[in-house]
């Protein structure tokens, strides 16, 4: 089972799709619904943590592992708030930009990578960046396979980026929680 949190219009094929009413984050009472402790293979969130106070975001990272496979992960993106764009920062800023009804208006916290990766290692997983701006702005990207999850609003997928100059990004992990090896030694 893989399964998209927070799915929006996003439509996955082989993915159960899910919103907040469908899976709330927080609430074990909702994981229990949707599915049994360390059964789920994969998850993917994109721009999902960041409408969750840091302290929730570790809450669901523990949710999330709890009903991951052993080998299972999430990819996970959120805004960056090391990406130097005014526009872009203006747009992902606590509270949002405009309107309640605006996308933004929820956003609880902007991350930097190493605020995310925290989140997801005090819930014991192993974390990979994929995309992200450094403290001086610089963006990084490793190759990551979209067909383990695909993230619109990254570097290759976002139409807003070019060669040139990059318009929208994202910070990207994968987390993986570990696999557990028994120990076969004799007493």
């Amino acid at each position: 089972m893989k399964v998209v949190i927070g799915a929006g219009q996003t439509k996955y094929d082989d993915w159960l799709n899910t919103q907040e009413d469908e899976l709330n984050l927080l609430s074990l009472e909702s994981w229990i619904n949707l599915s049994e402790p360390e059964s789920i293979d994969a998850f993917l969130a994109e721009h999902v943590w960041e409408h969750l106070t840091y302290e929730e975001g570790i809450t669901a990272a523990k949710h999330c592992y709890q009903f991951l496979k052993p080998g299972g992960y999430i990819r996970c993106a959120v805004p960056d708030k090391n990406f130097r764009n005014d526009w872009y920062q203006q747009m992902v800023q606590v509270g949002g930009p405009g309107p309640a009804d605006h996308p933004a208006a929820s956003h609880k916290i902007v991350y930097d990578a190493k605020t995310f990766v925290s989140v997801f290692e005090m819930a014991g997983f192993e974390v990979t960046l994929l995309e992200y701006c450094d403290e001086n702005g610089d963006f990084h990207y490793t190759y990551w396979n979209e067909m383990d999850g695909k993230v619109g609003r990254s570097f290759r997928f976002d139409t807003r980026n070019s060669i040139k100059e990059l318009g929208m990004v994202s910070i990207i992990i994968d987390a993986k929680k570990p696999l557990l090896i028994k120990s076969n030694t004799a007493d």
